[in-house]
């Protein structure tokens, strides 16, 4: 179906920012959720402005985190412009939460009963092209004779839903655990340092998209990372994480096993299901 009603006009950010560093690394950094930005024809989904500073639309600290760990990797780097609330990159799009209605306590009126259309409108702009880069990277490193690894880069509210959440890092994984192994080993070295090995969420969650398709699904190896929000509250914040990140990853990324495909080799399905269309 074509869609007649364009989603992003002139004035809107493109859906990602990407930087490509596939001659120097065989390392990809995706971030779904580091940015905050919602499409002029949205009207900001009728939510005030500074709602798109907290953490229901935005992983907070996330983008610089991101881009400042693959600098120092020397990683490509995938960053997601627009705000979860508009389409959240990391779900399904039959998943009910991709336009999600409701988030912490917070209704979200532009989404309110939304049709197949607008959910279409909304994907085709966003949510597809980001993916569509991703699934693309990994084939151009497979036609070159090879793999990448993925990282995917989060960060989550001290408190939810009223409960504490003490972790600093969360480290996140499902069937591969090729990065994530090692790499809790290395961080569990830092006696300061309280990790989270599939906390505060779990990898094996099926709300997990991207790693699930982009890694599990081609046989990639990947991990989730998240961070505590008030850890990345400013720029020395981002700085001093992912300087400790890059070092306990390159010693773990080292390893040539990690470039060496793993279970099957490609889902059945992408973001749209066996029809093309989000539910």
């Amino acid at each position: 179906m074509q869609i007649t009603d364009p989603l992003l006009g002139p004035g809107d950010p493109p859906p990602f920012r990407f930087s490509d560093r596939r001659s120097s690394s065989r390392c990809l950094v995706v971030a779904d959720h580091a940015g905050n930005a919602v499409p002029g024809s949205l009207q900001g989904l009728g939510l005030e402005q500074d709602v798109f500073r907290q953490h229901i639309a935005v992983d907070i600290g996330s983008r610089a985190l991101a881009a400042r760990l693959a600098e120092l990797l020397g990683s490509s780097l995938v960053l997601a412009n627009y705000s979860r609330l508009v389409v959240d990159l990391n779900r399904h799009l039959d998943d009910p939460t991709a336009f999600i209605p409701e988030s912490d306590g917070v209704v979200i009126p532009g989404n309110q009963n939304l049709g197949a259309a607008e959910k279409r409108r909304r994907a085709e702009a966003i949510h597809r092209p980001y993916h569509n880069t991703i699934d693309n990277l990994i084939d151009d490193f497979m036609k070159q004779g090879g793999l990448p690894v993925i990282i995917s880069v989060h960060s989550f509210t001290p408190v939810l839903a009223g409960v504490t959440r003490p972790w600093h890092i969360g480290v996140l994984w499902d069937k591969d655990p090729r990065i994530a192994g090692p790499l809790l080993a290395e961080l569990r070295q830092n006696s300061e340092l309280l990790v989270g090995d599939n906390e505060p969420y779990s990898g094996r969650h099926p709300a997990d998209y991207t790693v699930d398709y982009h890694g599990e699904g081609r046989g990639v190896a990947n991990v989730s990372l998240e961070v505590r929000q008030d850890l990345l509250a400013d720029d020395i914040g981002a700085r001093r994480w992912s300087a400790l990140l890059a070092e306990a990853l390159t010693d773990v990324l080292a390893d040539e096993a990690l470039y060496e495909l793993r279970g099957q080799s490609k889902k059945s399905t992408g973001p749209f299901g066996m029809d093309g269309n989000p539910e």
